[in-house]
């Protein structure tokens, strides 16, 4: 395990233990407000019942997100409804799913789809990861086998997205998406599973595998919240923007909490 150190600290101030994890599919799941303060900044509104699951709603009330700790197996659910030519549509992710990756979904959710046609399988073969088509199935796997990601279609014409991370004995997390699921979509979660940069998780926060390489780096609890506030800012900045360009009346963004905390909240 590698140690780095952190230049510029203050005398106020007492520098945190953390750690860099890789692969990033193994990191656990981290701090829901990684994902909750970006849809908030972006103008979603929280539908939550006090002491229930988080649950946030596009500002066209198309789209839902919610994360629910309190059931079994417990953790996202994503669900967009019909509209246009696009079909309902759903995601499910263990609690377990990093959030880093989960964003990859959800920040996407706040934007416009691409003029691009998405293509699931490149980040992934980008990556170098191995796919194996069979039959009606397509199966991409990392090279470390860490994690994978599955198209699944049986004779009768239904479909499934599965993907996940862990070992062979399915220690870890899944995810299922509905074949119905904007391409767009899947393909930025896609991007988010095989990304090759490491995540950060406080000390105890660190899940026991023996693929996980570490790398431990000293952080001042202004660092963390200064790079918890960019990705806010970056949120509202791209959202005012969005509503400038199109004329359509400006959606408030929600106050956030303050963002130095290291355990799961909304």
């Amino acid at each position: 395990m590698k140690t780095k150190q952190w230049a510029g600290w203050g005398p106020a101030e007492q520098p945190e233990q953390h750690y860099l994890i890789e692969p990033r599919a193994l990191a656990g799941g981290g701090d829901i407000r990684h994902v909750s303060e970006y849809l908030r900044a972006s103008g979603w509104r929280d539908r939550s019942k006090k002491d229930g699951p988080l649950v946030l709603e596009s500002p066209d009330r198309t789209v839902r997100v919610s994360y629910d700790p309190y059931v079994q197996p417990g953790g996202w659910a994503i669900h967009g409804a019909a509209r246009g030519h696009q079909d309902e549509w759903w995601a499910t992710l263990g609690q377990q799913t990093p959030v880093e990756i989960v964003a990859g979904l959800t920040d996407l959710l706040t934007q416009p789809p691409s003029a691009h046609a998405p293509n699931v399988w490149a980040p992934l073969m980008e990556q170098h990861w191995h796919l194996q088509p069979e039959g009606r199935h397509y199966t991409a796997t990392s090279t470390d086998g860490s994690a994978w990601m599955h198209f699944r279609q049986d004779a009768t014409g239904d479909a499934l997205w599965w993907a996940g991370g862990g070992d062979p004995r399915g220690i870890g997390w899944s995810a299922q998406l509905a074949p119905t699921t904007p391409m767009h979509l899947v393909q930025a979660f896609a991007a988010e599973l095989a990304s090759p940069q490491p995540v950060m998780r406080p000390r105890g926060r660190v899940p026991h595998h023996p693929k996980i390489r570490t790398t431990s780096v000293s952080v001042l609890p202004s660092q963390l919240s200064a790079w918890q506030q960019a990705r806010i800012t970056a949120a509202r900045a791209a959202t005012w923007a969005r509503t400038w360009n199109t004329g359509r009346p400006r959606t408030a963004a929600h106050p956030h909490a303050p963002a130095g905390g290291h355990r799961a909240r909304r």
